[in-house]
């Protein structure tokens, strides 16, 4: 299975690439840890079936120091004992806010309340906004076919503008 198109070699694609990129960033730069955030964005990306995006996200999180078995208990959290409870939440307002289309009910009062206890207003703001782009993310992903494998950490650092 090839690759249908590459969206950063069309003028057009590169140039709302970047501004995509550029949004990522700013959620990068925020007070939401940044463990937290690759850890979601990698479920997320598990749930979706983005190849692409799960070798990024994953060797992200492994080039900052994320260990083995936790990236590898990703996509078994509820039945792990390795993330805090901040973590927990986080993890379950990603698997929620994915799987709108599974029928399921969005994200749980429940599930809100967990991320409340744990993080603060601005931390969800960047939660909330995280989720959203790494759907997004996913569906060009999948979409253009992207296949994992080839990420090397870094190598989308000239996007910025």
């Amino acid at each position: 299975m090839e690759a249908r198109m590459d969206l950063m070699a069309n003028e057009t694609g590169a140039k709302i690439g970047k501004r995509f990129y550029n949004v990522s960033l700013a959620i990068q730069q925020s007070p939401l840890p940044r463990t937290v955030q690759d850890l979601a964005m990698l479920r997320a990306s598990q749930i979706n079936g983005c190849g692409w995006c799960v070798d990024v996200h994953s060797k992200d999180a492994a080039g900052a120091g994320e260990s083995a078995v936790r990236l590898n208990l990703v996509a078994a959290w509820r039945e792990s004992t390795v993330f805090t409870d901040a973590e927990r939440a986080a993890l379950a307002l990603a698997e929620e806010g994915t799987r709108l289309a599974d029928a399921h009910t969005g994200v749980s009062d429940e599930t809100w309340a967990r991320v409340r206890e744990h993080y603060d207003e601005d931390q969800i703001a960047a939660l909330i906004y995280l989720v959203a782009m790494i759907n997004a993310a996913n569906r060009l992903g999948v979409i253009a076919r992207n296949r994992g494998g080839s990420y090397e950490p870094g190598m989308f650092g000239a996007l910025t503008d």
